[in-house]
């Protein structure tokens, strides 16, 4: 589908005074302004962020409650379950208060509901299972703070329950010894968009704080906070929360951790995927890499991997499980893969795409554990809201669906106004889950597409692509882009700058690349400058590209490449359109 181009417009006169203000050179000051930061100061903290920027744990609404409940737990020998969540952001949440409570002696165990057969969240026959097998103190993390009635039921067993979460809240606050959650209402906590493992985290380092009788921790448990914060900036890279703010302090931060002191599990990851040989991680190693592992385990039905390999101390187990993990992730490519076919042959078939206002696509042979990823890329794809459902094979169960969303259509209200055709349904404005019965798919779709129609307006139709600015391929020098570096950890909220330049040429035909071809690999020219530009996920562009005999216009984002020993610049191509 095109893209509409956005190209930021600034002011020169105000990336001149942050260029002399901040001391930086011209192209970050551009870049920086683009971004919104036009204080010398801001800019410089931005920059050079420092570990001491995070907030104590005490600022953390019921942080300090919760932790002084805990230990006080540990010291009683009350059995302890830690209840984690099937993702990447609630498997390194689960692994750091996991960690930190073994730390402290605790009588631990945990507990990841399995992402099918239970679905996300605190679960009654989960509750009760842990009930009778002895546990006294369930403390949740990324999830809980909607599950009202499983909190009182837990009450009812007697269960004691400290919620830590960051997801959407209900109407009211589930019955809790506490909650644990940047945005509980009246609290005023300055930073909202902490994921579930850097609430976790600020929970270990209050627990580390009352087991050192003060806010300086013992040398022991420093170490283990500073090898945390490595785990923190996994689940922040993962759960794609905007990288500002004390986000940004642990991802910057936490990819210095993940190199220098990671937990077993991750240097096993590292060591097979090589990330181990690079001088420095960048936050693309963690969304690309680390994080397809983890996930692959729970969209696999075998999350407790994934926190088995974050918290073994054992080399060999560690190996052992990343080598698994890297099977399931091929197998999981290969689900996607076979799911994106059948998708793509449903919308060649049977729906008009210019005409439709969403895509609501069912088969009974699609991964419930994989849809959610093809629902997403179908998203980019066409611009246009994608909810997949996988049917009961056995036409017994409801289907499970995931559902995602454009700007402008939140598809949480979407899915609420056809709740009558559902089961259940669950999510925020760019992301959803529901259940549905079979013979109710195509009323639901139906009445879905008429609900996006109305509510998307034809602005929104048409994928836009925020271009920071114009450059030459002759002005992309390695000082140059080693200065853009400067403004990474990038990820969702501070995006790798993304600059275009007209009147380039193709050099010879695109090559597919990759295991699957899903990849492309070229040359550009302009002006008698040569650089090698790869588009990922572009395979599709191949024919196109190949036919294309005159000038383009390009979007790309520039990044270093060290291939055997030899630093060069390269391109990633964005999108492209003939001049």
């Amino acid at each position: 589908m095109p893209k509409r181009w956005r190209v930021a417009h600034f002011d020169a006169d105000s990336v001149a005074e942050l260029q002399r203000g901040a001391g930086i050179p011209a192209v970050v000051a551009q870049l920086l302004v683009s971004r919104g930061i036009r204080d010398a100061g801001e800019a410089r903290g931005f920059l050079d962020p420092k570990l001491t920027g995070l907030r104590e744990p005490a600022d953390l609404p019921d942080a300090s409650a919760a932790a002084s409940l805990i230990y006080a737990a540990i010291q009683a020998d009350q059995r302890i379950t830690v209840y984690g969540d099937y993702d990447a952001d609630g498997m390194t949440a689960t692994a750091i208060l996991l960690r930190c409570l073994r730390l402290l002696h605790a009588n631990v165990d945990y507990y990841v509901p399995h992402r099918v057969d239970e679905g996300y969240s605190l679960n009654g026959g989960a509750l009760r299972r842990l009930a009778e097998q002895g546990t006294q103190l369930v403390v949740t993390v990324d999830c809980g703070v909607a599950s009202l009635e499983e909190a009182h039921l837990a009450k009812k067993l007697g269960l004691t329950l400290v919620v830590t979460d960051h997801h959407q809240m209900a109407d009211s606050l589930p019955v809790a010894a506490a909650i644990v959650h940047p945005g509980l209402p009246g609290a005023g906590y300055p930073f909202t968009g902490l994921c579930g493992a850097a609430v976790a985290f600020k929970l270990a380092w209050a627990l580390c704080q009352c087991a050192s009788d003060g806010q300086k921790v013992t040398e022991r448990l420093r170490n283990f906070l500073l090898q945390a914060v490595g785990l923190a900036a996994i689940g922040t890279v993962c759960d794609v929360v905007p990288l500002v703010d004390e986000n940004r302090i642990l991802v910057r931060f936490g990819l210095d951790a993940l190199k220098a002191r990671p937990v077993a599990g991750i240097a096993a990851v590292m060591q097979r995927t090589k990330l181990d040989q690079k001088q420095r991680l960048e936050g693309e190693d963690i969304g690309f890499v680390i994080g397809p592992r983890l996930n692959a385990a729970g969209r696999m039905g075998q999350a407790n991997l994934g926190v088995e390999l974050l918290t073994t101390e054992s080399a060999d187990r560690a190996s052992a499980i990343a080598q698994y993990l890297d099977e399931l992730n091929l197998q999981r490519q290969s689900l996607e893969r076979s799911i994106m076919r059948s998708a793509g042959k449903q919308i060649k078939e049977s729906i008009d795409i210019d005409e439709a206002p969403a895509l609501v696509l069912a088969a009974h042979d699609w991964h419930a554990g994989v849809i959610g990823i093809v629902a997403s890329r179908l998203m980019e794809k066409y611009h246009r809201p994608v909810v997949l459902i996988a049917g009961d094979p056995l036409g017994v169960k409801a289907g499970i669906g995931s559902a995602r969303s454009v700007p402008g259509f939140n598809i949480h209200e979407g899915l609420a106004a056809c709740t009558h055709f559902l089961e259940s349904h669950g999510g925020h404005a760019a992301a959803a889950g529901l259940r549905i019965r079979a013979t109710e798919v195509d009323a639901f779709r139906t009445a879905f597409c008429q609900v996006a129609a109305e509510r998307i307006a034809d602005a929104n139709q048409m994928s836009e692509l925020q271009v920071d600015g114009e450059t030459s391929l002759q002005m992309l020098t390695r000082q140059t882009v080693e200065q853009i570096e400067s403004l990474a950890p990038f990820g969702h909220g501070n995006s790798r700058p993304v600059l275009c330049a007209n009147e380039v040429r193709l050099l010879g035909s695109p090559k597919r690349m990759g295991a699957t071809g899903r990849h492309l690999s070229m040359t550009f020219d302009q002006h008698g400058v040569k650089m090698r530009a790869v588009a990922f996920g572009g395979g599709d562009w191949e024919e196109e590209l190949s036919r294309i005999d005159g000038p383009m216009t390009i979007a790309f984002r520039p990044v270093i490449n060290t291939w055997r020993g030899r630093t060069s610049v390269e391109i990633h191509l964005d999108d492209w359109h003939i001049d």
